[in-house]
């Protein structure tokens, strides 16, 4: 467990209030908030080429290394390829070849000119995320790395955040991670219906305390920033029934013109559930979990000579989940029916239910004999 100590000043620079965050910020955050997909987007919230750097960093895309370069631009020609096959999509030079990788999500951010390439160059881009995605999958079923070896580079990863964090003062008083254990990964399959391995997206999981409520939204987004890509956010695997993003609408300045701004009707919410509530959670329990698809860099596992590298990158991804709470909700999420005690034995019972079902119980004979 890492414990961080609390909210210290000088820590304006990395910690920005609800107040704080523009549109782009809004949308970002609200993708975590609901478990929706970038998919869905029509553009992107990018100002400047500088901001793009950091956004591919986070991705752990580096322009200055040719070998990246050329891996962004081996994407961009696939994705231009399928809209220009399967559907007949004329993609003009400046999307399909940009001088410069970064005009790419400029354009699609209408940051850049020509304007009118901004809804082509969104759709180029949400083809190149499903592609990098599909492929890094590929190159991880062809790599020789264990689920948890990958889960350990993870790990140094979100710890170095969080110590980072802690050296900032960000208002976090818990930063605690854990592995589901064998035994755990069992029970939650047979308890599901859907009983496939792959489904279980919290074998790594890490657990975030604020100080309060207000502030669990902001420390999102810097997670979002610093740590994870918000695009690799997994859709429809968020639960939440904590921070609504209505009410942090609400609680805006500016929140009336982010709304009529927003890609998504900002009421969509309120007219679909924000996540599935876990049928063996108390009905107390609150929380914000959310499972993200992390990159991580495999390039020691990839001979310089191996084609794969220049086929397939030198990115896989690994799940993690991570559940964020304020400390007055924490500890009430440890009392009586919304405890992890009473969660555990609600899910046991079902498991006993559904590996008992059809079974004959044999009747004892006359003569008390089976």
């Amino acid at each position: 467990m890492t414990l961080l100590q609390p909210h210290a000043t000088g820590a304006a620079d990395a910690y920005r209030p609800l107040d704080r965050l523009g549109p782009g910020d809004l949308e970002e955050l609200r993708l975590l908030l609901k478990g929706g997909s970038v998919i869905d987007w029509m553009r992107l919230h990018f100002h400047a080429p500088e901001e793009v750097e950091a956004f591919l960093r986070l991705n752990l895309l580096d322009l200055e290394d040719p070998r990246d370069e050329r891996r962004l631009r081996a994407i961009l020609a696939q994705a231009v390829d399928y809209l220009r096959t399967a559907f007949g999509y004329r993609v003009a030079g400046p999307v399909a070849e940009p001088e410069d990788l970064r005009t790419l999500f400029l354009l699609a951010s209408g940051a850049a000119e020509p304007h009118k390439y901004r809804r082509i160059a969104c759709v180029v881009l949400k083809v190149m995320h499903v592609i990098h995605h599909l492929e890094a999958r590929e190159l991880l079923f062809r790599t020789a790395i264990r689920e948890a070896d990958l889960a350990e580079r993870v790990h140094h990863r979100v710890l170095a955040e969080a110590e980072r964090m802690k050296a900032l003062g960000l208002p976090v008083v818990e930063f605690a991670g854990s592995t589901k254990s064998r035994s755990s990964v069992v029970t939650k399959l047979l308890a599901k219906k859907e009983s496939v391995a792959a489904q279980v997206f919290d074998r790594v999981r890490y657990r975030i305390i604020t100080e309060t409520r207000d502030q669990i939204a902001p420390v999102v987004h810097h997670l979002a920033n610093h740590l994870f890509p918000f695009n690799y956010a997994v859709p429809g695997q968020t639960q939440n029934n904590l921070v609504q993003f209505q009410d942090l609408l609400a609680e805006h300045p500016r929140g009336p013109e982010v709304a009529a701004g927003m890609q998504i009707p900002p009421d969509l919410e309120r007219r679909e559930a924000a996540g599935q509530r876990n049928v063996f959670s108390g009905k107390g329990y609150r929380a914000l979990n959310f499972v993200v698809d992390v990159p991580v860099r495999v390039d020691d596992l990839i001979s310089p000579l191996d084609p794969m590298g220049e086929d397939l990158g030198r990115i896989v991804f690994s799940l993690v989940e991570f559940q964020v709470f304020d400390r007055e909700t924490a500890l009430h999420n440890e009392e009586g029916d919304s405890s992890h005690l009473r969660y555990k034995r609600r899910q046991l019972q079902e498991v006993l239910r559904r590996l008992s079902r059809g079974l004959v119980v044999p009747r004892r004979s006359h003569r008390g004999e089976p």
